[in-house]
């Protein structure tokens, strides 16, 4: 079994009351193991606040593990993410990143690694924790996108993480003079525009033309600026995906979905062609199984990262 090793969160940024970006570094200040875009690594913090898994039918709920006086637990969890920091970057800067949600259940229950996670961290009260020290996971592109000529990447929210370390390494590799393998192309969506992480990132390399990308990036929830700017499209990624193909929403939609005005609907239809693109996805689970059913009707090869 891997070592578990003392580290530090560092450059907490929160950009909503729930999602944060964050890097964590060592504490000895040893290397992290190598790793390839798309892999994860396992967190754990000693604070968390503990559940119980509850089955009722069909149901299943996470309620507060109590103690005999009615305080809710605490103790260990160990949770995957997804990193979302190039491997280029941890080797020349030795942190990891993350972007994270924080966890809430349809009950209202809190995430016991996230709750531990987002509480303190602004008055730098509460940054240890621990990793594994061990990276794995085969959602990469040498695993899951070998000989296609088109990737076509839909991030759910936080699951952006898996591609903007894919996007971030390729651009890289790319200045170093070793020529992208296929063509990319991102749809990725929150719920508004401060919730977009490394928007700007993504865009500038684009803009670079380093490598043959799109970047398709959309709000849920538009404000009349979100609405005004051209390069933000409207509604949920697997919405914008049915969108694309000609597809109604999944759901009814309190406004229209749309694509940014600069990404022409004719140019990723014409792009995205099922024939010759496989589509990856990470993120929320009904986004990602309406993703799936998208690719089952226009005959597009379907990834998915699954832990």
């Amino acid at each position: 079994m891997a070592d578990l090793k003392s580290g530090r969160i560092v450059e907490w940024q929160r950009l909503s009351p729930s999602l944060s970006l964050f890097r964590v570094v060592a504490v000895d200040g040893a290397p992290f193991p190598s790793y390839q875009a798309g892999q994860y690594i396992a967190l754990r913090r000693d604070d968390c606040l503990l559940t119980r898994k509850v089955k009722e039918g069909d149901k299943i709920q996470y309620l507060p593990d109590l103690d005999e006086s009615g305080k809710q637990k605490r103790g260990s969890v160990t949770h995957s993410y997804s990193i979302s920091s190039a491997p280029f970057e941890a080797a020349q800067g030795n942190f990891l990143e993350f972007y994270v949600v924080l966890e809430r259940g349809y009950d209202g229950v809190l995430g016991r690694l996230t709750e531990s996670l987002f509480r303190g961290m602004e008055d730098h009260s509460n940054e240890r924790l621990a990793f594994v020290e061990r990276i794995v996971g085969d959602f990469t592109l040498a695993k899951r996108t070998d000989g296609v000529e088109h990737v076509l990447m839909v991030g759910t929210g936080t699951g952006l993480a898996p591609f903007v370390s894919m996007l971030k390494q390729l651009d890289f590799d790319a200045r170093q003079g070793i020529a992208p393998p296929a063509r990319y192309t991102l749809l990725h969506a929150n719920r508004t525009t401060e919730e977009l992480a490394y928007h700007r990132e993504l865009l500038e390399i684009e803009e670079a033309k380093r490598l043959d990308f799109v970047y398709v990036p959309s709000v849920s929830r538009p404000t009349p600026r979100d609405l005004a700017d051209p390069q933000l499209g409207s509604g949920r990624a697997n919405n914008l995906l049915r969108h694309v193909f000609g597809l109604p929403p999944r759901e009814q939609v309190a406004s229209p979905v749309a694509l940014p005005r600069q990404r022409g609907l004719s140019m990723l239809r014409e792009r995205i062609d099922p024939a010759r693109t496989v589509v990856l996805t990470c993120g929320n689970p009904n986004g990602m199984s309406d993703i799936s059913w998208i690719a089952s009707q226009v005959g597009m090869r379907f990834e998915k990262e699954d832990w």
